[in-house]
Order: C-alpha cells, then structure tokens, then sequence
C-alpha cells in the first residue's frame, strides 16, 4: 500500500488541523476537500472568505467540514501581534517590521497558529516564493530540542518498491541551506532519519552523498566535509536517542542500487539499501530531486521542513493539488505521536 494511503487510514483514528497559507488558492482548496472528505482532520484555510467561496464554486467543490479563517477578522490577531513584538525584543532573530501588520501576514499567521498551538501543521508556499515562507517559520517557530539546524526533505514514492523502503525515498536537503557545514549535514541526517522512522516505522538507513565512496586520502573539501559529518550524524543520532544507520560518504548508485553496491565493494547496512539520501548542497539536492519527478515521473511530496518542535511544509508554486494533499497527510501524521500512529510497534526503530 503506497505511504500516503498507509497514513491516511492511520490518521483517520487521530485527525489533526492543518492550516493552509494560501486558502484560496484553487489546488489549496481542492487538496483541503479532500483531507475533509477522507475524515483526516480540518484543513483550515486562510485568505478571504468571499474570495474562497467563489473560488470553490468554480471548482464545483463543498466546503463542509472546511474551516475559514480570515486574519483581519480573527480574534487571535491582537495576541499574534503582542507575541511578534515579543520576538523583536527578545527572540533573538532579525524580525523587522510593525507587528501588527506582520501579524496580517498570512505566512506569519499560520505559523503563530501552529507555535501556540491553534493548529497542528501548517502547508505554505503555493502561490508565492519559498523564501518568504521560510522566513516566517524561521523567525517564529521553536527549533527541536538538540539540533540547530532547519532544513527540508522531499519525499518521492515508486510504486514498483524498487529503491528506498517499500519504494519510498527521503531527499534531503532540497531547499533550504546552499552550502552546508559538516555540522549542517550531520543536523540534515539526523533529523530527516527522525522523521523518515516517524512516518514508516522502519529502521531509516541513511547515506551521506558525494562523488566518491569512502575514499581513503580524499582531496577535495567537499568529500572532507561529508565524510566528518558522517561521524558526527552517528554521534548525534545517538545522543538524540534516534535509531538509525548511517554511512558515508557514499555515491547515489551504491546507496540506493544492491548491484551497484556489490560491484563496487561497498559493504554494510546502507549500502545498496539507503532510504534517506542526504546532498551535499542544496544545487545537487534539489535538482536530483526535479529530475526524479520530471523524468521519471514519481509521485513527491514536500518540502517538508525539519528541525522544526511543530510540523510545517513549503510546497513548491507548481505542485499540484494531489502533491498538497499528500504533503498535507504527512505533515498531520508528522503530528501524531509514533506510538499513536503505529501502535502495534513493539519497539521504536524495530518494526
């Protein structure tokens, strides 16, 4: 069964409020009837309510069970605004601007929805650039506990299960830091393992990606790099207490591809087996994962966000409304304890 149906049966014991940035756009709407319908939880959309319903009845689509919620009319406007000029004085961030009208921000918004608990995940990005989403979640909401880095994965899903886990594969990161430190990747593994175990419950094998595979005299910084933020993503996962394996640095072949693996005498646990691919930097990250979904025409979801306390996606402008729903999903399952969402797991990491 493909990841989101899998989740999506799951969430219907435990529904969760998403809340969406662009509500009226109409692929937003059409993903929101769907959550609704399926009995996932209440997709929440933000923007104008006259706006909404036109748009809704263009697309012939019902909007019971669907939440509207305009910014300027809410009663959480005062206190959302009271709780940005707190972040201006004391939050230790750049944020710039009269509170006030940040607040009327949809991106600033939806965050504060999620931070103060008004929401459980929130999706932005639909109609406008990923880097004024990212700066509100930046800027308002807390880092998980341990890791100080805030990056981002796509997930592609084959249905022939050639690659990854059941066919699942976890890219990261692919859009948010260009060129990342060792510390940066050994923060990307660690976290997108984290939740890679969170919405599969399996045990997340993780390759560090480079040009070269365990090189024993590496010359070039770049593989230096990835090879010191191996150690240090297995150190991390340890302390954080996040069961997974680890290994690097890797080429793409040998980690995802059992032949190739054996071909070239690459040995252990990831090897040929990857689930979670981790990019050097964001220019090879993000255009491997384009040219999976644009050539090889695999279904992805995302960017979901991670080293986040709360869950939040930034889609890109030219997803479509089944790529929203099923970002949706993740992120409201993203919301659910593990022990919740798999409950007959006997021991985390082990199923």
């Amino acid at each position: 069964m493909p990841l989101i149906s899998r989740l999506s049966a799951r969430l219907q014991n435990h529904p969760k409020r998403v809340i969406f940035a662009e509500g009226a756009d109409p692929r937003v709407i059409q993903a929101a009837r769907q959550f609704a319908t399926k009995k996932l939880g209440v997709p929440v959309l933000l923007g104008d309510r006259q706006r909404i319903k036109l748009n809704a009845a263009r697309l012939n689509v019902r909007l019971d069970d669907i939440r509207i919620l305009e910014p300027e009319r809410s009663d959480e406007l005062k206190g959302f605004a009271e709780k940005l000029e707190s972040i201006q004085k004391y939050g230790g961030t750049n944020l710039q601007g009269d509170p006030k009208e940040l607040a009327l921000n949809p991106n600033y918004f939806a965050c504060l929805m999620v931070a103060t608990g008004g929401a459980d995940a929130l999706i932005s990005g639909a109609t406008t650039h990923a880097a004024s989403g990212l700066r509100a979640v930046l800027q308002t909401m807390p880092r998980q506990s341990g890791v100080e880095t805030v990056s981002s994965m796509q997930i592609l899903e084959s249905e022939e299960g050639r690659f990854g886990h059941e066919g699942v594969l976890f890219l990261a990161d692919c859009g948010v830091i260009p060129e990342p430190t060792s510390a940066q990747l050994a923060d990307i593994a660690v976290t997108t393992a984290g939740l890679a175990g969170h919405l599969t419950n399996s045990r997340p094998k993780v390759a560090l990606l480079a040009f070269t595979t365990h090189a024993s005299n590496p010359r070039l910084d770049s593989v230096k790099r990835v090879q010191a933020a191996t150690e240090l993503a297995r150190r991390k996962a340890r302390e954080l207490s996040i069961v997974c394996d680890i290994d690097g640095e890797m080429q793409a072949d040998a980690a995802i591809n059992p032949f190739a693996a054996q071909s070239k005498e690459v040995a252990g646990a990831v090897a040929g087996r990857a689930s979670v691919l981790v990019f050097p930097d964001l220019n090879s990250g993000n255009i491997a994962s384009k040219l999976a979904q644009h050539i090889a025409d695999i279904p992805a979801y995302g960017q979901i966000l991670t080293g986040l306390e709360r869950p939040a996606a930034e889609i890109s402008r030219g997803a479509s409304a089944h790529d929203i729903f099923g970002t949706a999903v993740i992120v409201a399952s993203q919301a659910v304890d593990r022990a919740y969402l798999y409950p007959s797991a006997t021991e985390t990491g082990k199923a």
